[in-house]
């Protein structure tokens, strides 16, 4: 691997206006396809194998007109306190509000009227009423949505309280607020690390190039693929950190090798080989757990991962080539105040051994067993929490209490019940008429007498009246443990009366999916987590020839995921420290959020566990005893593993300005799993474990040895065939010799 990358390198680096052509032309191509897009992203999810989603399909195969796929919006008024919404003044006020919404879009195809359709609370304060567009959510134009804002903005003014629901809402306003913000964190970080501005420019310039060629790719691909509006989010924000912080590795190396005396193409070629395997093998162990999420066979999380893949696989082809040949433009310029050093004095520059890290290791190196106990019960009690994980999908009841979603939630949930934002579809069929008739009839009485009930409403038959849809409104809120019980004793009643009468019964509804949702995932946890570490850890042996330190690696992430999902619970579900993070509503954790969160966490926990530990192995293989090369490789690499994270926890900690609830919990989730693993799991953790290990933790079986392919992550093979030049020959050598453009 090594000898291959190294190859790359030179090339690159000679034949640096061809990769950059090439790479201008992958833009250029995929940004013409994402022009061309033939739609925008969808933000539909399914769920295939749930019986929520049989049920669901079941609806629109047998009512397809009551299941179109045009927007909706439900419009909620309330009179003013201690009046009804039946009084004259205000029924026609009502009327009016409604006869707006009708006339704000000529994609509205119905306004049901709430006195005619009973939508009018026992109180008689509150009604609603529904609106259908003849058009998608996603095809709705800003005049669209404009118009139904003014409309509501006419019933307030004649003095009703006038809110909204449904996806004919305008989004959210996207901002790129977080992507600005990391990258700004991003460059002070690589300022700060490398002294020298074309140093830190180069690590972010080829993270843009990366970012935009997958986000282009994706969006191209996001109309023929129907992939979700939150696909590209998650790309971008691992496209920029991966992005960022394998370029900063090879740059990192490509300083050292100079300071040790080779020239300019020698040593991008060498930073290429060495720091490239390492990058490429971090890189690998990100695809492969981002790629297992499709063991969960949901077709939102596998679009989610396979996308965030490809922009990980496009951050690796950026680095190994385009940073070589971007080095060879920058020449000299990328050193800073290095270039002006001999080889000494670079080296006397470089941190001495009283140093913070130095001085970190030399403690962790004293005292193995105290550190490793303190920091695994820092872990143990931060992650403490996630037992008590609850988790669920987001709606309006999870949205800011300052949205008009919201306020319509809480107005339908007081005058109705709060069970009332959560209705629950029953679907009773047979391809006898007879059966699903006698069906409908016995589920409708039994449903009636369950005490977690409010309303059951009379069964509706489809034109074949073989299928019949009954809807039932729970006592308990949508999101509670009462309503799960109630959906689990409607499954054991529908298997009774199926014995009984032969005709199928099956729930959906968004309160149903939900439940779905979390027990697919549930499920999904374990056989994911077995597959996906266990491939990583075989990558692992093979790049460490170690049986303990992959073992360690994978003990170590489970310690880091664990902590930072009781720190998500601690904030986005008890509310602590919310308003630090800008938290409007605590909640449920969203039901993909643990299994997305292990999927990359892992990745970018071995991420760390490469670039520390490989450059600790090297120094073992060179021949430093057990200690020497602990104390060694972390001196080589903690300053820019530091950096690495740091830059990974600024881009994370970015995306918590979101609006979206998922994005958010997502970056804060991250932010702290980052910073969970890189400085307490492999700066501390991972030393003071090998230290207790001596030279057993790079031991292998020999018949493991004898099977595994050598893929020299390390450069051994470089060390042999190119050995450091002597002091005497150590002089600069700037990009524009002509030695380099041989």
């Amino acid at each position: 691997m090594a000898t291959f990358l190294h190859r790359i390198g030179r090339f690159a680096f000679r034949r640096r206006w061809l990769v950059v052509l090439l790479w201008a032309l992958v833009l250029g191509a995929v940004g013409a396809g994402a022009a061309n897009s033939s739609g925008p992203a969808s933000s539909n999810i399914t769920l295939p194998g749930t019986e929520a989603q049989r049920a669901f399909d079941l609806l629109g195969e047998k009512f397809p007109s009551a299941n179109a796929d045009g927007a909706t919006a439900r419009v909620v008024m309330r009179a003013p306190d201690g009046e009804k919404i039946s009084n004259a003044e205000h029924k026609a006020a009502l009327e009016a509000t409604l006869t707006e919404v009708k006339e704000s879009s000529s994609r509205i195809g119905q306004v049901t009227d709430p006195f005619a359709t009973q939508a009018v609370s026992a109180d008689g304060t509150t009604a609603y009423a529904q609106v259908t567009y003849t058009a998608k959510d996603t095809d709705l134009t800003d005049g669209d949505h404009t118009g139904l804002e003014k409309a509501l903005g006419a019933g307030r003014d004649q003095g009703l309280t006038v809110e909204a629901s449904g996806n004919a809402l305008a989004p959210p306003a996207e901002s790129h607020a977080a992507e600005v913000i990391g990258f700004a964190l991003a460059a002070v970080i690589l300022v700060i690390t490398f002294g020298s501005l074309i140093a830190a420019g180069l690590p972010l310039l080829t993270a843009l190039v990366g970012v935009g060629v997958s986000m282009a790719a994706i969006t191209a691909l996001s109309g023929p693929l129907d992939l979700n509006s939150n696909t590209s989010a998650l790309a971008t924000m691992l496209g920029i950190a991966v992005g960022i912080d394998y370029a900063l590795f090879i740059v990192s190396r490509y300083r050292s090798e100079r300071a040790e005396g080779y020239d300019a193409r020698e040593a991008a070629a060498r930073a290429n080989g060495t720091a490239g395997s390492a990058v490429v093998f971090a890189g690998l162990t990100v695809v492969i757990a981002l790629a297992g999420l499709a063991v969960v066979k949901l077709p939102i999380l596998t679009a989610m991962g396979l996308a965030a893949a490809g922009a990980v696989v496009v951050a690796v082809l950026v680095a190994t080539t385009l940073v070589p040949a971007l080095l060879g433009f920058a020449g000299e310029r990328v050193r800073g105040k290095a270039r002006k050093q001999t080889a000494p004095e670079a080296d006397a520059a470089k941190p001495d051994r009283t140093g913070l890290g130095q001085r970190w290791i030399s403690y962790v190196l004293r005292k193995p067993a105290k550190v490793l106990l303190l920091a695994v019960v820092a872990l143990g009690v931060i992650a403490l929490p996630a037992a008590k994980l609850e988790l669920g999908l987001p709606d309006d009841g999870s949205k800011a209490t300052s949205s008009t979603q919201r306020k319509a939630y809480d107005m339908l949930s007081q005058s109705f019940g709060p069970g009332f934002n959560g209705p629950l579809t029953v679907t009773v069929d047979d391809q006898d008429p007879a059966v699903a008739r006698s069906g409908a009839a016995d589920m409708g009485k039994s449903l009636a007498d369950l005490p977690a009930v409010a309303a059951v409403t009379p069964a509706a038959f489809n034109p074949a009246a073989d299928t019949a849809i009954i809807t039932v409104i729970p006592k308990s809120a949508p999101g509670s443990d009462a309503t799960k019980e109630l959906v689990d004793d409607i499954r054991s009643l529908a298997s009774d009366i199926e014995s009984d009468t032969g005709a199928r019964s099956l729930v959906t509804g968004t309160t149903a999916l939900n439940i779905d949702t979390s027990d697919k995932f549930s499920a999904a946890i374990a056989p994911y987590l077995a597959l996906v570490v266990g491939l990583a850890v075989l990558v692992l042996i093979l790049v460490f020839r170690s049986i303990l330190v992959p073992v360690k690696a994978a003990l170590g992430f489970l310690l880091s995921v664990l902590a930072s999902l009781g720190a998500l619970v601690a904030v986005f579900q008890w509310g602590w420290l919310k308003d630090l993070v800008g938290l409007e509503q605590t909640g449920p954790i969203m039901s993909l959020m643990p299994i997305l969160m292990v999927g990359i966490v892992f990745g970018l926990a071995m991420d760390y566990q490469v670039f520390l530990v490989t450059r600790m192995r090297e120094a073992h293989i060179h021949g430093a005893d057990a200690r020497s090369a602990i104390e060694s490789g972390f001196k080589h690499s903690a300053t820019v593993v530091t950096a690495a994270a740091l830059i990974m926890i600024s881009v994370f900690a970015g995306f918590v300005g979101s609006q979206d609830a998922m994005i958010k919990a997502l970056g804060f989730g991250l932010a702290v799993a980052v910073a969970f693993d890189a400085f307490i799991v492999r700066m501390t953790i991972v030393p003071a474990v090998l230290a207790l290990l001596g030279k057993r933790a790079w031991s292998l079986p020999g018949w493991i040895d004898r099977i595994l392919p050598s893929v020299d992550i390390e450069g051994e093979r470089l060390t042999r065939h190119t050995p450091p030049p002597a002091l005497a020959e150590r002089e600069p050598s700037f990009a524009g010799s002509s030695d380099e453009h041989r």
